[in-house]
């Protein structure tokens, strides 16, 4: 079928990157609730994270339109999705009730919330070029948080997987085979931006 004349280019490659994405979710959602995420014991879960964030970094290096595709991203879009990490309130909340261990609960708990705070403060201030150093900044801290909860919660499942068996249940288990792919994928992208002259969004209210 032939692209139609108001048909905006690339919108038929977003539109099936989105539905590609939408049935990744779904799938997801679906690990977790029939309970096959909760069945699986170290190193499958740890498998299943890394192979799905080398299959977004590959996806963004091989594939023209999902590259396309996600550089029609506002900046600040690709920060706000951090705000998500606000989920480490429920880490220190289930730590309190037992669901999962201090030594994870805490410094990722608090790490996680740390960094939703400053995405969150990031996107509303208005944006200026001299403000890349911030988005660095936050984006390096961003980064560094994410992979040290990774191995944390990867070592600490492989000493005692029951006591990380709260991330392989819904709602936690769409961290593994969802968010955190995207979390660590968005950090790189947000790197690749920076590099670039137009990286930041411009100070336009129409920008964003």
């Amino acid at each position: 079928m032939a692209r139609s004349e108001n048909q905006p280019p690339g919108s038929a490659s977003s539109s099936l990157s989105l539905l590609l994405c939408a049935i990744w979710f779904v799938v997801a959602l679906f690990a977790g609730a029939s309970g096959k995420m909760a069945e699986l014991r170290p190193p499958a879960p740890q498998v299943v994270l890394l192979g799905l964030t080398l299959a977004l970094i590959l996806a963004y290096n091989l594939s023209r339109s999902f590259r396309d595709w996600t550089t029609q991203w506002d900046l600040r879009a690709l920060v706000a999705l951090h705000l998500t990490r606000f989920v480490g309130v429920y880490f220190l909340v289930l730590n309190h009730r037992g669901g999962l261990p201090r030594e994870f609960a805490l410094p990722a708990g608090f790490g996680d919330i740390a960094v939703a705070t400053l995405a969150l403060i990031l996107i509303t201030l208005r944006p200026a070029a001299e403000r890349r150093r911030l988005y660095f900044l936050w984006n390096s801290l961003g980064l560094i948080d994410i992979l040290f909860v990774v191995a944390t919660a990867a070592r600490l499942a492989f000493r005692d997987p029951a006591s990380m068996a709260a991330l392989l249940r819904l709602p936690l288990s769409l961290l593994p085979t969802f968010l955190v792919p995207w979390i660590i994928a968005s950090h790189l992208l947000i790197f690749v931006r920076l590099r670039q002259p137009s990286g930041l969004p411009s100070s336009s209210p129409h920008s964003y």
